[in-house]
């Protein structure tokens, strides 16, 4: 009988000991995952919400380990499972922290999977436990059952800026979409996934060539090619240039930048411009106090107004000549004999100073009563709006918005279609969008879109898609009965103006308000129409919409008729992937809004090509498919 004691008495020794190092190990995941602070942008708010679940675990684990509560049997296992869920949530949140930012832009949907998956995990997990057994005190039982309510109410949640980041992550992706080199949409995409900086491009380099190494094979050689691609036209945006081939700064441990001049000799690293890693002649300090060349910093404030190295914006863009540093540079070049790299004699500034006197001029010229000179006027800056970006700054800030806008108003067809285009192009920067809006533009380009010529029609359209970027332009637009020519347009227009309006009316209908404005234009039919002329290449546009307006009762109407169902199960069969994939989106949405719409999808076959398709189709796609799966599984036992 003693010795039965003894061993029993080892066995809890044993299992209290486990049961110690199991809730230590799980404390110390928590405290690792709550000092993560670079979760990307695209995933922070799920990451942050998910790290605060987490910390509401910690009073349990503190009140096992002061009050030496020993784990019973039965419930080790439960704290087993519940430490493998609090493994896969550092796992997850450890990739959301360190991960290539264009890579988890792309597989935005697959990261909420693994979010949802990881809220099972430790739904199941604390499911399992035994408070009673356990001794825990009623105040930290409340707080677990707090959370277990929170993981099983956590939805899949689709903000504004994701749907838009997808929709620009689509455009620039698309290989047949002329629009896919825009370097406005470039220099918005590198703002949302924050990678304007040197150092966050040269962190994301980092980043992308371990997912590179990680992927290795074939099987992701389209996918990661389009990451290392927009990576390269970020570093271009952003000024860097590359001397190391296509592939090779992903594929050894080059550097991100490397310059030919001098490689042998080991160049102090604060002579060199932080912007073209070139030893500076002519260094300037900036209102962070961060130094570069002046050359650079001029091209870079063309376009930003924040610091390149810190990524703050500048309270001021006066730049002060660093004497002592150049003084420093001219030291050592004498001591090394190494010449300084001669400047053209032509300044940057000279020639903006041209280009501001040649805007300036233009700008009065379109106040002008001769039309013949208004026409050229309008014309040029239409054209000059359309070279760069740093034109669409310096235009904008020259005044020529005001004058451009009345111009909406001529009685000239002409002069409004060269105005509302040069809008556009205006547009296209970020913080004109607003200075255009505010000078009453968006009622002119309405009038414009209703009563211009087809090219001013198509720009019309294209105009209030890039103002709606802006959230209070959408619901602005909406109130001002923007959407019916838009869906006129949608029914009439030319391939250009269709696309134009499509465009348009996806990314107004992401505001509430304007889903039901679209349904009551009428946009269902031509969509719809579009569905059944697969030859204009617009299928993923028109499936997109719908998916947004299969959510309102009123869309569930048009769009739960059998014909249309029959259409996109007709896509679901052979559609091109990213076809399936979207025609699956569309009937999950119809299926768990109407239960019935999901038997009439049946009655076509489509159950088959679902399960194929969870199977082999895209990432989403195979959500989607699984999702509606299990829709009809529901559904089949209610019959």
């Amino acid at each position: 009988m003693a010795v039965e004691n003894a061993t029993m008495e080892i066995s809890n020794s044993n299992e209290g000991d486990e049961g110690n190092d199991l809730v230590a190990g799980m404390m110390e995941i928590i405290e690792t995952v709550g000092s993560y602070m670079g979760f990307r942008r695209t995933q922070r708010k799920e990451c942050l919400k998910l790290v605060r679940r987490l910390k509401l675990l910690v009073p349990l684990f503190e009140e096992i380990k002061e009050m030496n509560l020993s784990i019973p049997t039965r419930a080790f296992q439960s704290f087993v499972n519940l430490q493998k869920a609090l493994l896969s949530a550092k796992k997850l949140l450890k990739h959301c922290n360190f991960g290539s930012k264009i890579f988890l832009a792309m597989e935005s949907d697959a990261m909420m999977s693994r979010f949802l998956s990881v809220y099972d995990k430790l739904n199941d997990a604390l499911d399992g436990l035994m408070y009673q057994e356990l001794g825990i005190s009623e105040e930290v039982q409340e707080q677990i059952e707090l959370l277990r309510k929170q993981l099983q109410g956590a939805n899949r949640r689709t903000d504004t800026l994701d749907i838009e980041l997808a929709m620009d992550m689509m455009v620039i992706f698309s290989k047949n979409d002329e629009r896919n080199a825009d370097i406005a949409i470039l220099e918005r995409l590198a703002k949302r996934l924050d990678l304007y900086s040197i150092g966050d491009l040269e962190i994301e380099t980092e980043a992308v060539k371990r997912l590179v190494k990680e992927r290795g094979g074939t099987k992701h050689v389209e996918s990661t090619e389009q990451i290392k691609d927009l990576l390269r036209k970020f570093k271009q945006i952003a000024g860097f240039e590359e001397n190391n081939g296509d592939n090779k700064a992903f594929d050894d441990s080059s550097s991100l930048r490397c310059f030919d001049r001098c490689r042998s000799m080991l160049i102090p690293h604060e002579f060199l411009c932080p912007i073209s890693l070139e030893i500076m002649t002519d260094p300037v300090i900036i209102a962070t106090g961060q130094t570069y060349e002046r050359e650079s910093i001029q091209k870079w404030l063309n376009t930003h107004r924040t610091c390149p190295k810190t990524g703050e914006i500048l309270t001021h863009l006066a730049l002060a000549p660093n004497f002592a540093l150049r003084n420093l540079i001219l030291q050592w070049c004498e001591k090394n004999n190494f010449d300084l790299p001669k400047k053209e004699s032509s300044s940057i500034s000279e020639n903006q100073n041209a280009f501001m006197d040649e805007v300036s001029s233009l700008i009065q010229d379109l106040s002008s009563s001769q039309l013949t000179t208004q026409t050229q006027s309008v014309e040029k800056i239409r054209m000059l709006s359309k070279e760069n970006p740093e034109n669409r700054i310096l235009i904008a800030n020259s005044g020529a918005i005001p004058p451009l806008v009345k111009l909406l108003y001529s009685r000239s067809q002409k002069v409004k279609e060269h105005s509302v285009t040069a809008l556009l192009n205006l547009s296209l920067d970020e913080s004109n969008k607003r200075l255009i809006a505010r000078e009453g533009a968006i009622p002119a380009v309405i009038e414009v879109l209703q009563n211009g010529t087809d090219e001013a029609r198509e720009n019309s359209a294209a105009t209030l898609f890039s103002l709606s970027m802006l959230n209070e332009n959408k619901v602005m637009i909406g109130s001002l009965k923007g959407i019916p020519p838009l869906v006129k347009l949608l029914k009439h227009g030319s391939i250009r103006g269709k696309k134009d309006a499509a465009t348009a009316l996806f990314n107004l209908s992401l505001h509430q308000s304007n889903k039901t404005r679209a349904i009551k234009a009428g946009i269902i039919e031509p969509l719809v129409q579009i569905l059944n002329e697969r030859s204009l290449g617009m299928v993923d546009e028109a499936l997109s919409i719908l998916s947004l307006l299969a959510k309102q009762p009123e869309g569930l109407t048009g769009i739960g008729q059998l014909p249309v169902i029959k259409t996109l199960v007709g896509f679901v069969k052979d559609g091109t992937p990213k076809n399936k994939e979207c025609a699956t989106a569309v009937l999950l949405e119809l299926g768990m809004n109407k239960s019935c719409l999901i038997l009439a999808a049946l009655q076509y076959d489509v159950y088959d090509d679902l399960v194929e398709l969870s199977k082999s189709g895209t990432s989403r796609a195979q959500r989607k498919a699984n999702a509606l799966l299990q829709q009809i599984s529901k559904c089949e036992h209610i019959m």
